[in-house]
């Protein structure tokens, strides 16, 4: 175990520092756009995204997983993979630009055609994308992954920022959408240089392991975005704008704080998948540090939302702070099961995901549905959260089938982080109302600095205090402790070998 977590906390460093960048640089866009762009902008541009991602993920081939939990994939294999890809995007491309028109009569806007007809582009681009890069996750090599992703979402900030605040256009977000993917194949050639060379070697090995993955990832992405499709119909462009600004921002600070231990650890899972007593422990251990770390970015974005808002965005995007306030907390519970998808695909239990995505499916639709027609937007907040904590229970209930650890078990190993969180929600809740409210963007800036110190505060004292109490067990702490250790460890040398690290 000790040279995959050595390789996973190296891998996770550099992630860290990658998604430190292109969540700074997210950020910073989501504001700056939202200063010169209006609601119904953002909605345009969500529903043609929508609609793009619902037709690449119903024909998604997840090449890049079966490449990983290939024995010893070779130039062959990644010379067909390539070759699927590009002609899948091509098909894509065609097909989503002959339904630009239909769709802009559906929903009654003109300016989708256009938009349809560039995401088109950005698709078949993605076709092209190096398949080789794979290998680096495989390997858990992350630093090419800093250079790739960091260069693309600078690429994407910049000329995004540039047309928006020259021109206050929605075609802001579409063309910064393409700049980062062209720059995304560009660069991936030169990360790990690659020749493809077309041949559909290959292919029905591809599909054995990829069709049930395939299907699961299909009805998860209609479980995850047929509310946008809805809410553009029913609400309109302003009010879908509302609701997918303020999921993304409710989303951020759990997906960053925990998205460095998530990417790396399917390559970790599938590498001791044959050895049940050590892919349960890893499960464990890796689960508790995750909830620890997302437990409080998601809940206390929760709590500072109102402040966090009417700094950042200003007051005309005040509808979206109940949005932030319910999901950012929803996603922060959702991580207690969240690794069961890396941990069923490296069991090779995709038919089981499919079933669990096909069955919630099932359950959110109706659900979110009623909560749209009957209340709005906050009928379909209030479904979200209910669905969204039953996600949560039910891949509970998977980890124990694939693991044998209960979900009482799994409960009790986040009981400090869950009673710690609780106390801090509490705690900056009681400091905010003491503060009150702020008269100027000065002083909503103080008052966000103390709010978030409070918070950091109260969380981690509560934790440290319960920890001692118990006697120090073994949990996320000891893990914060070990992985100190190895990146103090472990500075002096990857900066000394950067090419090799």
């Amino acid at each position: 175990m000790s040279s995959i977590t050595g390789r996973l906390i190296k891998g996770s460093l550099w992630l860290s520092l990658s998604r430190a960048v292109v969540n700074l640089l997210a950020t910073l866009s989501t504001f700056v756009l939202a200063w010169y762009l209006t609601p119904a902008d953002f909605g345009l541009v969500a529903l043609a995204t929508t609609m793009l991602l619902i037709v690449t993920t119903v024909t998604e081939l997840s090449l890049n997983q079966a490449l990983i939990r290939h024995e010893a994939p070779g130039e062959s294999h990644f010379s067909a993979a390539w070759t699927l890809n590009a002609t899948r995007g091509l098909i894509l491309c065609l097909l989503f630009a002959a339904s630009a028109y239909p769709a802009s009569i559906l929903y009654d806007d003109p300016r989708l055609f256009g938009v349809m007809l560039a995401l088109g582009a950005s698709v078949f681009m993605s076709g092209l994308t190096n398949p080789r890069l794979v290998m680096l996750q495989r390997n858990l090599i992350f630093w090419q992954e800093f250079v790739l992703s960091v260069s693309q979402k600078f690429a994407g900030f910049v000329v995004a920022v540039l047309i928006a605040v020259m021109y206050h256009s929605y075609w802001a977000l579409v063309i910064g959408a393409l700049t980062s993917q062209a720059t995304n194949v560009v660069i991936s050639y030169f990360v790990l240089p690659f020749r493809p060379r077309i041949t559909f070697r290959h292919a029905r090995e591809f599909f054995s392991f990829s069709a049930w993955l395939a299907a699961s990832q299909i009805t998860n992405t209609l479980n995850w975005r047929f509310d946008i499709l809805l809410i553009g119909k029913m609400l309109g462009g302003t009010s879908l704008g509302y609701y997918t600004v303020g999921s993304n921002l409710a989303r951020m600070p759990t997906r960053e704080a925990t998205a460095p231990l998530t990417q790396t650890i399917y390559p970790s899972f599938a590498s001791i998948r044959n050895d049940p007593k050590r892919l349960a422990a890893a499960y464990q251990r890796v689960q508790a540090l995750v909830s620890a770390i997302a437990l409080p970015a998601g809940i206390g974005v929760a709590v500072i939302a109102d402040p966090l808002v009417h700094l950042t965005l200003g007051e005309k995007w005040a509808p979206i702070i109940f949005i932030i306030q319910s999901l950012a907390s929803v996603y922060a519970f959702q991580t207690l099961g969240s690794l069961v998808q890396p941990l069923g695909m490296a069991k090779g239990e995709t038919r089981i995901l499919f079933m669990r995505d096909t069955q919630m499916l099932l359950v959110r639709v109706p659900i979110i549905f009623i909560g749209l027609v009957t209340y709005g937007i906050h009928g379909v907040i209030l479904g979200r959260i209910f669905t969204g904590t039953l996600a949560a229970f039910v891949n509970m209930i998977l980890v124990k089938r694939f693991i044998g650890v209960g979900v009482l078990k799994q409960l009790a190993a986040n009981g400090r982080a869950l009673a710690s969180v609780a106390l801090m929600a509490a705690g900056v809740s009681l400091v905010s109302s003491f503060l009150g409210s702020a008269a100027d963007r000065p002083a909503m800036l103080w008052q966000l600095v103390i709010l978030v110190a409070s918070g950091a505060v109260f969380y981690c004292g509560t934790t440290l205090l319960l920890w001692l109490a118990m006697k120090r067990p073994a949990g996320p702490e000891t893990e914060v402790l070990r992985i100190a250790g190895k990146i103090l460890s472990n500075i002096g040398p990857a900066a000394r070998h950067f090419p090799a690290s």
